[in-house]
């Protein structure tokens, strides 16, 4: 018999691999930073374009922006099976209602997550770029290229957030509305299995 935490481990599986998903429940103070006109970035030369290509090949910071579509799934996993123990749903209808569930949390990961990266890859380059230009010389971004366990690893930690929240806007302006459609129809989903499992008990 199939058990909560095998259930929620089982969508683990296949989400783990992707390293995944997108900070999207869009509020609309971050949809008016994020259409606000940006300064424009000074042009990087070729050199120091390549030594921040080589970084951001290693450093992604697009991983990020994505995360919480995977922790979109497996909360809403972890909360049904709660509602379901609290509901004293008996366990053979409980492991049911969260197979059926699964179901809907993996279609929501499915239909979000080749949007989410599909922005998230395009809008890593233009806008971690200029960041990294603008904190680090030509030299120093060689160095993180060849050894990011260097001293400067801890300035480049200090600027990640930053490269990630500028990734993040422009992804969360681009699909948020989709996103939230989707989530709603999970989400929706999951609420009539659980208030049918709890019903009939």
């Amino acid at each position: 018999m199939t058990t909560p935490s095998h259930a929620m481990n089982a969508l683990l599986r296949p989400l783990t691999p992707l390293a995944l998903a997108a900070a999207l429940l869009v509020s609309a103070n971050a949809h008016a930073q994020a259409a606000a006109p940006a300064a424009a970035a000074a042009p990087i030369d070729a050199e120091k374009q390549k030594q921040i290509d080589r970084i951001l090949a290693v450093v992604h910071p697009e991983n990020g922006v994505l995360q919480a579509v995977q922790d979109k799934g497996v909360s809403a996993m972890q909360q049904s099976s709660i509602a379901l123990q609290t509901n004293h749903v008996p366990q053979e209808r409980k492991d049911k209602a969260l197979k059926d569930i699964q179901v809907d949390v993996q279609k929501y990961i499915d239909t979000t997550m080749p949007i989410a990266i599909a922005s998230a890859k395009k809008y890593t380059i233009p806008t971690s770029a200029p960041i990294l230009a603008a904190n680090f010389t030509t030299d120093e971004l060689r160095q993180l290229a060849t050894m990011l366990e260097s001293p400067l690893r801890d300035r480049l930690e200090k600027v990640l957030p930053q490269m990630q929240n500028a990734v993040g806007q422009k992804v969360s302006v681009e699909i948020g509305p989709q996103v939230n459609k989707n989530l709603q129809v999970m989400t929706e989903a999951v609420g009539t299995k659980l208030q049918v499992a709890a019903t009939l008990k």
